[in-house]
Order: C-alpha cells, then structure tokens, then sequence
C-alpha cells in the first residue's frame, strides 16, 4: 500500500481491503490499509431481512462498526450483496420471498446501508432489483427492469437516499446513538449527527406487524422532522413522536427547526 500511496503523490488515494472475513485491525492507524469489506454487515443484514433471526446486538453492531473495533466511519465499506454473494433478490428468492414483499425488505436494506456508519457499496444491478443469481458464467444486467413498477420504484428509492447520503453531513460522522429498543416488537430507532445541526432519526420495525400508532420516546429532539422516503412532515412533543409503523420498513426523518 505505500508504494501506490507513493506513486499517487498529492493525488487523494484510498486503499480498500476485499479482507474476509474482516479484521479492523487492518485499517487502524497502524493497519496497512484505509478501509476494508464490512463482512458481517452483509450477512447479519442478510439474515434479519430475510427474517432467519432477530437480534438487536448484531444489527448495532453492524449499523456502528466501532463496537466491532473499526476507528472510523472512512474504515468500513458495508453492502448489500458483491460479486461474490448472491443479491439480496435471490435470498429472499430461496425463502419464496418475491414481488412485493421482497422489494419491501429490500428497501429497509437500503434505508439501513445509507444511514450506517460506513461507506456504502453499491454491487451492479442492485438498486432497480436484479435477481440473477451469481455465476462464473456471462451475466448481463436486465435493463428491461427499470420498465416494471416496482424496479423502478426501487430505482427512485436508491436516488432518493444516496441523495440523502451526498447531502446531509450527519451521515459523514462517526456519530450513532440508539436511542429506543423495543425487542419484543423488533423495533429500534437511532440517530445520526454533526456538531453543525444537521440529524438523522431512522426508526426501524424488523416484524411483520403493522404498527399503527407507535409511539417512539426519547425522541432527540422537539419540532418539524422531515419523514424522507415518503416525503412529509411530522411534529415531534414531549420527547416523542407518534407514527405508523409498517411491516419491514423503516422511517427516515431528517430535522429541519
């Protein structure tokens, strides 16, 4: 790694690990490398959108890499699925999770890739719903696709959050509380900041319960939130804010006063 760091000069330079399964050791400040593959990020992921588990532990782990020894949110690169895993489409293919209950899961993925502490990786085909399985053999990306309702729907969800992601420098830092846990409903809220102002809230249901009226407390702050992935306004009161929760997906809400 110094030798391209040294044949890169002045130019930026970020040296990526495909190290599995991880080790953060690699990418601490004596580490050789700048950041690594977030292994565990896509299994643990995997397995609770494909509903195998719930466990709350796992997924903060996941969600905040330095609970797991990574430094910064510049040493881990989380992900859905890579070219060497199976898209998250085909996952919940082998569990007769399709249509729209499978784009559904697969948006909650989404949702938790861009707001994690981390970089977030993008393997081809993913963001409009591409289910071919992986293969040694030639594989071209179904374009055809984005002519169906719900690959396009994901298509616009995955702008709507990398837009998010490039734009509001909570989700820069290293910063992430989680600030409710409700296990026995498989619901959990955390937030996102900077010292400037900027807040991210994202509140997660993992069940397949319908939660109408959900009450989430501790809420960070009192105000106008904007919910972004459907596009409105909520008031939060009294350190709380009352919502309805659907079934594997989760709210984001961005303050704004």
């Amino acid at each position: 790694m110094q030798e391209a760091k040294e044949a890169a000069g002045i130019k930026p330079f970020y040296n990526v690990a495909e190290y599995v399964p991880e080790n953060p050791s690699i990418t601490n400040v004596d580490g050789p490398m700048d950041g690594c593959w977030h292994d565990s990020f896509y299994h643990i992921l995997t397995d609770h959108l494909c509903g195998d588990t719930f466990d709350l532990e796992q997924l903060k782990d996941i969600l905040d890499g330095k609970r797991q020894g990574f430094m910064g949110a510049t040493n881990m690169v989380n992900y859905l699925g890579n070219h060497d895993q199976n898209r998250l489409m085909v996952e919940l293919g082998n569990r007769e999770i399709f249509d729209e209950d499978a784009f559904k899961r697969v948006k909650l993925g989404v949702a938790l890739l861009m707001t994690a502490v981390g970089i977030p990786l993008i393997w081809m085909g993913e963001e409009f719903g591409e289910y071919k399985p992986k293969t040694i053999d030639s594989a071209k990306i179904d374009w055809t696709l984005l002519s169906h309702d719900n690959n396009q729907g994901l298509f616009q969800y995955y702008k709507g959050l990398i837009f998010l992601r490039k734009s509001n420098h909570a989700l820069y830092t290293e910063n992430i509380e989680f600030f409710h846990e409700d296990a026995d409903a498989k619901v959990f809220a955390y937030t996102r900041w900077n010292d400037q102002g900027s807040r991210v809230v994202v509140v997660v249901n993992f069940s397949d319960q319908y939660l109408a009226g959900y009450q989430v407390p501790h809420f960070p702050a009192n105000g106008t939130w904007h919910e972004w992935t459907n596009n409105y306004d909520i008031e939060s009161g009294d350190d709380n804010i009352l919502i309805d929760l659907p079934e594997y997906e989760a709210k984001v809400f961005v303050w704004k006063e």
